[in-house]
């Protein structure tokens, strides 16, 4: 090929070049021009695979401001126990079943409560005791009507009937039971019998969780009267308070066997009815058992 000829061929093939690129230009800004003409409206873009303004893929930008209508909207009225549910369910619980060395002879408490109903109502029924050396020293049964009054807290009111010490008695009771803030579990009652007799019953403990099975349980109990009972060996006051530990492991959460230290005295005139009678004003027990529920 001659000079002339390459020179040729090379300034064809620059032209080409440049009019393809123009041609590519005016290309491009006629699809601008033809796809601003389209009418979006009419467009069916579901059929489409390019996402869409508005929807969770692409969402509308600036994002609207909330609305009132948005907020009642997310927020609808409802009545004020909607949550609760119609059902009813029931619980019966044998809180302490337990034993100890006591000297002469064997001792066994129990302590257990039950109840029956929904969120708002229920029926409980509860009972404690005490028996040493084959005789029954306390023993009371309490059927009482509960009504929950704030998150974990009931309101509690009824009747109680002590079997034991002395002749038997009954009072109206009203009290309060729940969870206090730092998950202390308390039980107060203050119960009014005849004759202007009063006395008030106040319990509190924690469970302390060391392992998911093993939990160690402190507890404080008082017990207070309004005036003297000299027939049941009981002074005005305070007239006995028990302090102590239990530690229980836990097989299932339904059954749970502890062992624990209590240790309990008299106080004020109790404390003198129970010298004059030959007893210890208190005492300090090593104490075995079982708790279980159903």
């Amino acid at each position: 090929m001659t000079p002339q000829c390459t020179v040729l061929l090379a300034a064809g093939a620059m032209l080409a070049l440049h009019a393809g690129v123009a041609i590519g230009q005016d290309d491009a800004h006629q699809d601008a021009a033809d796809h601003a003409a389209m009418d979006h409206a009419s467009m069916d873009h579901a059929a489409t695979s390019l996402p869409i303004p508005g929807t969770a893929d692409v969402p509308l930008e600036p994002i609207p401001p909330v609305t009132d209508l948005d907020r009642a909207a997310a927020f609808p009225e409802v009545s004020a126990h909607a949550a609760h549910a119609a059902r009813n369910f029931g619980l019966v619980q044998l809180e302490k079943l337990e034993t100890w060395d006591a000297g002469g002879g064997g001792g066994l408490l129990w302590e257990g409560q039950g109840w029956y109903g929904g969120d708002l109502n229920k029926l409980w029924l509860r009972t404690e005791g005490e028996r040493v050396d084959n005789s029954t020293e306390a023993a009371d049964v309490e059927v009482l009507y509960g009504r929950s009054v704030a998150r974990w807290w009931e309101v509690v009111a009824g009747v109680r009937h002590d079997f034991e010490p002395g002749s038997s008695q009954s009072w109206a009771a009203i009290g309060v039971t729940g969870l206090a803030p730092q998950k202390f579990e308390i039980e107060a009652t203050a119960y009014l019998g005849d004759a202007g007799r009063t006395a008030l019953r106040f319990e509190a403990e924690y469970e302390l969780l060391l392992t998911n099975r093993l939990i160690a349980q402190p507890l404080l109990e008082l017990n207070l009267l309004g005036k003297a009972d000299p027939e049941r060996g009981l002074g005005s006051g305070v007239t006995a308070a028990e302090i102590g530990i239990r530690l229980r492991y836990e097989v299932t959460r339904q059954f749970a066997p502890y062992v624990g230290v209590v240790y309990e005295r008299a106080y004020g005139e109790t404390a003198d009815f129970r010298r004059s009678d030959g007893e210890d004003v208190d005492d300090t027990r090593v104490v075995a058992g079982v708790r279980a529920w159903f």
